[in-house]
């Protein structure tokens, strides 16, 4: 910066040669220099100002931003600062086929207490019991004064609870923040779910994991969070699954049976529409495993996958549709039905000894379900087809549905396989299945022949699997079966607008030490419908059932699964989009229009 002096010499000069005072000039430049000097004082002040004020703005903005989020944000209790790692909680939801939620994840508080700050332990106890009827005062008590510093109380809170325990206020109680599996629909469809629990925990959250059920089966899938919580469909109906558990309960009251079970099958895709055990369980509260007594008379029993019993003469129909398609008979056939059948030291008796023989078509054989007649076709086949068969439909390997439970419910199969094994096994004795096993059997007769592999997962794909039976045998299985509604022993099952066709079977249960019970049965009707076009399969047991007319007791499976299984059909064929069947009137008939 160049300085101007204040008495330059040639104003100087100039001035006094024109008779002014040159001391004005000197003024002049003073001041003009001291008005420089404020204005660059003026202008530093002044950015210094402006900077200042941005600063201020943006910090101000900054804590402002901060307060709205901490206002908008849920309360959560102080965490503690850790190096670990933060538990996955987060669990996908399980819907039924439409979409409808079976299971899902909702957001509670679990209770601990820290019982060294705790102002009076006594009054903390007694008021907890108040809340929790479950907890015991005295063991609460002495746990708050044995000079621990944790101490989990409940796992899991309601809302009213936790305004109960705030209530108390005492500084000592503190909340943490987790997941908990919620199952909206109660005991509806118990046995699928299974159910969870939690595994690692902390204060903050916990890990649930499946403990039963498909819950447990897809643990991994719904625990990945590669899946970023993406719903897993089942292929339950939760419509149909809640009419089908409506009439099965009424239906077991109603026969006096302690147990019952029903499958409904979709025979082209193998999806699981229904699957209902009887007695049931809420999974909200799941309850503890019996340590006493039979495991079966548990309600955790999943009778439908995990029961494996003597099916009886539901077998019949495999017998008549191998040596159909074996080219050995035809539906009209007759075979050798005369009873009591020798072989051996045994005796092959008919229910309440009857006597269908001499001779018997294969078609009634089926309708009358004889003994005799099953036993002589099975000795046609002869033993070495006859298990490669039954292997075929899936009686010798644990159902591959997706439960935890199905790989641990293998069929019991005779180790060996003499003639007389293949003589009772044509009729459902001498091996246990499951009703999952046998409605995956019937599925395969009755959808043209081809494999049928249950599944509990909706599946937009039909996978067609390998063939059993040709689709003529299977037309003409379905007609015998179709026959057993119409004219034998499952008459009470026949649903006006719906053709339903079945086998019913009566089995004796087997006695622990050897032998069978007289007056305690198994009974099941295993049917498909319509049988113009067959597209589910229905199979349902009844546990140790009985129908009490008078002083008779009846304990068949005609008198006592048949009419439930009826009922069933009656009640979900609408919902399962089935129109009627509307039969037409014949030509020489006349119908009463009015009186």
């Amino acid at each position: 910066m160049t300085r101007i002096p204040l008495r330059p010499l040639a104003r100087i000069l100039s001035a006094r040669a024109r008779g002014e005072n040159p001391d004005t000039i000197e003024r002049e430049n003073i001041r003009l220099r001291q008005k420089q000097t404020h204005d660059r004082a003026r202008a530093r002040a002044q950015g210094r100002l402006l900077l200042l004020g941005v600063a201020f703005t943006m910090a101000f903005t900054s804590i402002g931003a901060r307060m709205g989020m901490m206002a908008a944000t849920m309360p959560t209790e102080p965490r503690n600062a850790s190096s670990g790692a933060q538990i996955e909680a987060q669990r996908a939801d399980l819907t039924d086929r439409n979409g409808r939620i079976l299971a899902t994840n909702i957001l509670t508080h679990s209770l601990y207490a820290q019982p060294k700050d705790m102002v009076d332990p006594a009054r903390v106890a007694h008021e907890l019991v108040g809340i929790f009827p479950d907890l015991d005062e005295k063991q609460l008590l002495a746990r708050f004064t044995d000079g621990r510093s944790f101490l989990w109380i409940k796992k899991k809170l309601s809302p009213e609870q936790m305004q109960q325990v705030h209530d108390i206020g005492d500084p000592g109680l503190l909340f943490g923040p987790r997941e908990m599996r919620l199952y909206p629909n109660g005991r509806l469809a118990a046995h699928v779910l299974g159910g969870t629990s939690f595994g690692a925990e902390g204060v903050n959250s916990a890990e649930v994991i499946g403990t039963a059920g498909i819950e447990k089966a897809l643990d991994a899938r719904l625990r990945d969070p590669a899946n970023a919580g993406k719903p897993v469909a089942l292929s339950l109906d939760l419509t149909v699954q809640a009419t089908v558990q409506e009439v099965l309960e009424g239906g077991m009251k109603m026969m006096q049976a302690k147990g019952a079970a029903a499958v409904l099958l979709d025979i082209r895709t193998g999806e699981v529409l229904s699957l209902v055990s009887l007695p049931d369980f809420d999974p909200n509260d799941r309850p503890q495993p019996m340590v006493k007594g039979d495991p079966a008379d548990s309600p955790l029993f999943n009778r439908a996958v995990q029961g494996v019993y003597e099916l009886g003469s539901t077998f019949k129909i495999f017998a008549a549709a191998q040596a159909l398609d074996l080219g050995l008979v035809n539906p009209e056939t007759m075979i050798d039905a005369d009873a009591p059948m020798i072989w051996g030291k045994f005796k092959i008796k008919e229910f309440e000894n009857h006597n269908y023989g001499p001779l018997l078509s294969v078609r009634n054989m089926i309708v009358k379900s004889s003994n005799v007649g099953a036993a002589r076709l099975a000795l046609m086949i002869g033993g070495v087809r006859q298990q490669a068969f039954l292997k075929s439909l899936g009686f010798f390997d644990p159902t591959p549905v997706e439960l935890i439970e199905a790989p641990y419910a293998k069929p019991l199969v005779p180790s060996r396989w003499p003639d007389i094994t293949t003589i009772t096994t044509a009729y459902g004795h001498g091996i246990s299945a499951s009703p999952m096993h046998l409605a995956a059997a019937y599925a395969t007769i009755a959808n043209g022949g081809t494999l049928v592999r249950p599944t509990l997962l909706k599946s937009d794909v039909v996978e067609n699997g390998p063939r059993i039976i040709s689709p003529k045998t299977s037309q003409e299985a379905v007609a015998m079966l179709r026959g057993v509604v119409t004219e034998g022993t499952a008459s009470l099952g026949d649903v006006p607008g719906y053709s339903v066709a079945g086998k019913t079977g009566t089995a004796d249960k087997p006695k622990k030490g050897g032998g069978y019970y007289h007056d305690k049965v198994v009974n099941t009707f295993a049917c498909t419908f319509p049988s113009t076009n067959p597209k589910y399969v229905l199979i349902l047991t009844l546990d140790e059932p009985m129908e009490i007319v008078g002083s008779q007791v009846r304990r068949t499976a005609g008198w006592t699964a048949v009419p439930v299984a009826a009922e069933v059909i009656r009640r979900v064929a609408p919902l399962l989009g089935l129109r009627p069947e509307v039969e037409t009137a014949s030509a020489t008939e006349v119908t009463l229009a009015s009186n």
